[in-house]
């Protein structure tokens, strides 16, 4: 309810209202000039004098207080969760090591990365940004902490029994995998019933077709493993189904999604309406599954469309985010820090249209052929150039948003993540072109690509490990901070 006034504002300092018995008396006792009003005078007679104009109190409407959202439990919960998808960041490259010294192939470190760490960070942050940008309320942290955990322990207990044969444990993993990304799905859509700002039904549907995706991904997976006779059999096409659904199905569209909005408060720019956005998300989100279902039944044209709209869609989201900079703010403080967080989220969604080029390419040419299909032509520019920038450069910049902590410990993990950014994002970019070129090579010649890959693995992994490094650096109290108060989280 509105409260009506004709005076000066509650608690404004007025000797003619200090005697009144409340703010809401003095207003009633104001002319609608501000000035103070007298008492009425009686007549001889007790009867009031009519000579005086009388003033009569406004219909008093009591203001209605718009509830708060309490977002303290839900931010402590991604900030953990950031942490364990950073544990899976740094296990990946002790596969790439193995990959190196030709132990194992690529499916250890991609999967570590790719559905350990990226996946349990899309967990973390997908429900937190999707409930604050509608101004809904969170869930309840037990399916915060029951997505993060399921999606955590799934994709481990996955990478580490596959590998070693054990059917029945993979199995479970990617059940539990599955359970988690539900949970997920809940605690991002539900709460958007109860949402207090504007709803932005493009994003919503983006982040709950990414997620239906990644589970019928997995799904095919699982029957696979499980031995499932119509999976089984048919998996030399369903290979192409699984990957393109987990990989440009789920954690391209997440990131298309949300970096229509991140990336425009990490370089300063204003979120608006861009075409290069809508065409972004829409054919990202509907590429994959026509290529998935292309695969599925041998039909080359929709493998063909499927290819073609993916590729469109990589087109737009590189067009968005040289549109942002170029709208972008130039900052006067911080300068590493920014430069760091705004070159990484701009570079990557190059390497994501170079990994869609790769892949869809083929498939243009040869339509629904599996041969077509190599995950190791577009590891390095997926899992390096596009996921692991888009990790780095958006934990950079949500660590001292949503890290615990007062100003001055912002700050100061701020100071931390700009340190070497030049260096760091160079190191980063030139290392995936060359494992990128390395792998090409190796395809037509072994003994002139492997050089060039193991070199270009090695400063692209050296750069994300000195990103690590000062992530949990930055992550870690400081020695000044130990004998104050714990700041609120």
């Amino acid at each position: 309810m509105v409260m009506i006034t004709i005076g000066p504002e509650p608690g404004a300092e007025d000797a003619s209202t200090t005697d009144a018995c409340c703010p809401a008396c003095a207003l009633r006792e104001t002319r609608p000039e501000g000035r103070p009003v007298r008492s009425v005078p009686k007549g001889r007679s007790g009867s009031e004098d009519r000579s005086v104009p009388r003033v009569r109190a406004l219909p008093m409407i009591e203001p209605t207080a718009r509830p708060s959202i309490a977002r303290g439990t839900d931010r402590r919960i991604a900030y953990l969760g950031l942490l364990v998808a950073a544990a899976f960041f740094v296990a990946a490259p002790l596969g790439l090591a193995h990959l190196v010294v030709g132990r194992s192939g690529l499916w250890v470190p991609l999967h570590l990365a790719l559905a350990g760490s990226a996946s349990t960070a899309v967990a973390s942050v997908l429900p937190f940004f999707a409930a604050a940008l509608a101004a809904a309320p969170p869930v309840r942290p037990q399916w915060r902490i029951a997505g993060i955990g399921a999606v955590a322990s799934g994709a481990l207990v996955v990478s580490l029994a596959v590998p070693t044969g054990r059917t029945e444990v993979a199995i479970v993993g990617g059940l539990v995998y599955i359970t988690g990304i539900g949970a997920v799905a809940v605690a991002a859509l539900a709460p958007l019933r109860g949402a207090l700002g504007i709803r932005r039904p493009l994003i919503e549907a983006a982040y709950g077709l990414a997620l239906a995706q990644v589970a019928v991904g997995v799904l095919l997976a699982v029957g696979m493993i499980a031995g499932v006779a119509a999976v089984a059999g048919a998996w030399a096409t369903l290979k192409p189904a699984h990957a393109w659904l987990n990989v440009f199905g789920f954690l391209a569209v997440v990131i298309a999604a949300t970096l229509v909005h991140l990336a425009p408060t990490v370089v300063g720019s204003r979120i608006r309406p861009r075409a290069s956005a809508v065409i972004a998300v829409v054919c990202l989100v509907s590429g994959p599954p026509s290529v998935a279902i292309g695969m599925a039944v041998q039909l080359d044209p929709l493998v063909r469309v499927g290819a073609a709209v993916e590729l469109l869609g990589a087109m737009a989201l590189v067009a968005h985010g040289i549109a942002i900079h170029r709208d972008g703010a130039r900052w006067t403080t911080d300068l590493d820090w920014h430069r760091f967080t705004g070159w990484s989220l701009l570079l990557a969604p190059g390497w994501l249209l170079v990994a869609v080029a790769l892949a869809a390419v083929p498939l243009l040419r040869s339509g629904a052929d599996p041969a077509a299909w190599s995950v190791a032509r577009i590891a390095a520019p997926l899992a390096i150039g596009f996921v692991g920038q888009i990790l780095v450069g958006s934990w950079s910049h949500l660590l001292p948003a949503i890290g615990p902590g007062d100003q001055a410990a912002h700050a100061r993990r701020r100071a931390t993540l700009g340190r070497w950014a030049g260096l760091r994002v160079v190191g980063l970019n030139a290392g995936t072109l060359a494992a990128a070129a390395g792998a090409t090579l190796e395809m037509l010649d072994p003994m002139s690509g492997q050089p060039m890959l193991a070199a270009g693995l090695i400063i692209a992994v050296a750069s994300l490990a000195s990103s690590v490094m000062l992530l949990v650096q930055a992550a870690l109290p400081s020695p000044s901070s130990a004998s104050r108060p714990r700041a609120a989280f």
